[in-house]
């Protein structure tokens, strides 16, 4: 057993679970984090979709009570069911897209060069929704998740799509896309939460399958390692954000794409760090 490979493994499961529900990209930090670890190639690839499903029980776990509910009332219960099949409706979009250009973006846009850009363009957008919702508050218009029509969903599942240019952060794009639509902080992101479910399970479990000919039994551990650590992580954040959201603004985390965009770009112009291409 390779002790190294699996203590890198761990220290991407932290990143992976640590950014996932955060509007800061995890894709993005692990494109990085592969860089500076060197954990790299198509097996990494795969590794980075598949430990999401670690940080998503995170989820599951934090919500199970709301999980559990909605599932048990979705022959009686309309909101419950108004709520699946607007979770569906949002991952749609993603699910098309994905199959379509995936295979293009990861061979094309799996760059450090594209992570800082889109760390940056995304840090001012943040801004830009935050200082537009603190203008208008009338602008609010769904308050809790279970407002949401189908039209809300839908138009949230298209803005996910962003996602898939590295460094967009899938978190981000729904949360900030939510709020620029009408959504509260509070409802954007938590229907960020269950939005994830689908989609991050759905992404884990296609990107293994089609990539199994490059995995074997030996790749069990790795792939265990970094689940656990994604999934240990993520229940910190999620349980963290979950209150922060109800006193605070992104507009932190926008500076800190910003600023560390900025450092990413200026490494790799200077030759201080060697980052992929």
């Amino acid at each position: 057993m390779d002790i190294l490979l699996l203590i890198k493994a761990a220290i991407m499961g932290v990143v992976e679970g640590l950014t996932e529900f955060l509007p800061i990209s995890s894709t993005g930090h692990l494109i990085l984090a592969g860089d500076l670890l060197n954990f790299q190639g198509e097996k990494a690839k795969v590794f980075e979709i598949a430990i999401q499903t670690g940080a998503i029980v995170a989820v599951i776990l934090f919500y199970w009570q709301r999980v559990w509910s909605t599932a048990a009332g979705i022959q009686h219960d309309e909101k419950a069911r108004r709520f699946i099949i607007n979770v569906l409706i949002a991952f749609f979009p993603a699910v098309i897209l994905g199959l379509v250009f995936g295979a293009a973006i990861k061979a094309h846009l799996f760059t450090a060069t594209v992570v800082a850009t889109t760390f940056i363009i995304g840090g001012f957008i943040i801004l830009w929704a935050e200082r537009r919702q603190a203008k208008n508050p009338a602008a609010v218009r769904v308050a809790e998740v279970d407002d949401m029509t189908y039209a809300d969903a839908l138009k949230v599942g298209l803005v996910q799509c962003f996602a898939m240019i590295p460094g967009t952060s899938r978190s981000g794009a729904t949360i900030i896309g939510g709020m620029l639509l009408g959504l509260s902080r509070k409802a954007a992101t938590e229907f960020s939460f269950f939005l994830a479910i689908p989609t991050l399970i759905g992404a884990g479990v296609y990107s293994v399958y089609k990539q199994r000919d490059l995995l074997s039994l030996a790749d069990v551990p790795m792939f265990a390692v970094g689940a656990l650590f994604a999934f240990l992580s993520a229940l910190v954040v999620v349980k963290w954000l979950v209150r922060y959201v109800s006193s605070h603004t992104f507009v932190p985390f926008a500076w800190y794409r910003i600023v560390f965009g900025i450092v990413v770009l200026a490494t790799a112009h200077f030759g201080i760090v060697s980052w992929s291409d």
